[in-house]
């Protein structure tokens, strides 16, 4: 016969799972919301999507409250102690997912009245993936179910994937004139949002995993240093050397880039690095606050001297001054301006091996 307290503890914990598959099917709704709006033009279903996500909020706040007072109430130790733990942190990815869709909603409302040619079909299959990967994962945490929370984990690759090619169709159909410049930005916001939901869905299995087994997925990352080049526009010297990085094809580094003020990427950027045998890592800009965990990177290279603004203050990361012209903005015939990416690409090219080369021969130290 149970005791008393393994009835109490086992209700409350069945009431937190109860909330959490709530906000769970709501952020769902939100992003399939989100997406019919911005597939069928509809203004209508992008305002019901973000007057929504005032819900989610309300059930984000009742959800701490209800783990707060589980740990005050029951004291848990060990796999009832990590449920509260990352139960508190979900309830914030499932937050962060609802404010994705609501801003999907408001890009949505920015483009029903143009008349444009959007990929349409390549933004459902990113939608239908992130929103497949988030019920999974939490079903995975609700469930403890450790194979389904690393099937979810896996699949954010393919997600990124996807959100590459749309970026390339986006710029691609903008030069052709089939996209207005208007809605290039928000076009490659809603695809960016996607794939921000999925993070969060790997995000969501990695505290699965934390809870099923004792073991923290994140830890498996403590080798990856990720560096991160900022200037002002992010579409010519930061794309280059974030592409340059890449190309590097070094396993334990991950490279992005991003702006102050982000403008589309120069069309002679991404047709000079064509020239060297090297892709743009992105075909979309980025600012500042959108690098993911930005926190969390060991390595950040301003290369314009405005660009050391964006240096987090405090930080543990080491960060660079590689101030350099922007071969974008040079005057001159073609030669001059040919020279100017030129010096540039071997300048990053350069520094960027330097670097790789600086902390693997640390580690092996």
């Amino acid at each position: 016969m149970s005791s008393h307290y393994e009835t109490s503890l086992k209700r409350d914990i069945d009431r937190i799972r109860e909330k959490l598959q709530e906000m769970g099917h709501l952020a769902e709704l939100a992003l399939d919301g989100a997406l019919r709006a911005f597939v069928e033009c509809d203004p209508q279903r992008a305002y019901t999507v973000i007057l929504r996500d005032r819900r989610i909020d309300e059930l984000e706040r009742e959800i701490d409250r209800l783990c707060l007072e589980f740990l005050v109430r029951q004291q848990p130790a060990a796999r009832h102690l990590r449920f509260a733990y990352s139960t508190i942190k979900i309830n914030l990815e499932l937050e962060r997912v609802g404010d994705y869709a609501e801003s999907i909603a408001r890009q949505a409302i920015k483009l029903s009245n143009l008349d444009l040619s959007a990929p349409v079909e390549a933004m459902e299959q990113i939608a239908l993936k992130c929103i497949s990967m988030l019920r999974d994962a939490v079903q995975a945490f609700t469930t403890e179910d450790e194979l389904l929370a690393r099937r979810v984990m896996a699949d954010e690759e393919a997600v990124d994937a996807m959100r590459s090619e749309i970026n390339a169709e986006i710029f691609k159909r903008c030069q052709e004139g089939q996209i207005p410049m208007q809605a290039f930005t928000p076009l490659r916001t809603i695809a960016r949002r996607f794939e921000r939901a999925s993070d969060q869905a790997k995000n969501i299995s990695e505290e699965a995993i934390y809870v099923a087994t004792g073991d923290y997925a994140k830890h498996s990352e403590a080798e990856i240093w990720r560096v991160v080049f900022i200037d002002e526009h992010n579409h010519c010297r930061s794309q280059m050397a974030e592409a340059i990085g890449e190309s590097l094809d070094q396993p334990g580094f991950v490279f992005a880039s991003a702006g102050l003020n982000p403008e589309p990427i120069d069309r002679k950027t991404a047709e000079f690095l064509k020239e060297k045998g090297i892709a743009p890592s992105r075909f979309d800009t980025q600012s500042v606050e959108q690098v993911p965990n930005l926190d969390a990177a060991q390595i950040i290279v301003a290369l314009d001297p405005a660009a050391k603004r964006a240096f987090p203050k405090p930080t543990k990361a080491v960060c660079i001054d590689w101030s350099l012209p922007d071969p974008s903005k040079v005057d001159g015939d073609d030669s001059a301006k040919a020279a100017a990416y030129e010096e540039a690409f071997n300048f990053l090219h350069e520094h960027i091996s330097g670097l790789t080369a600086a902390v693997l021969g640390d580690q092996i130290a």
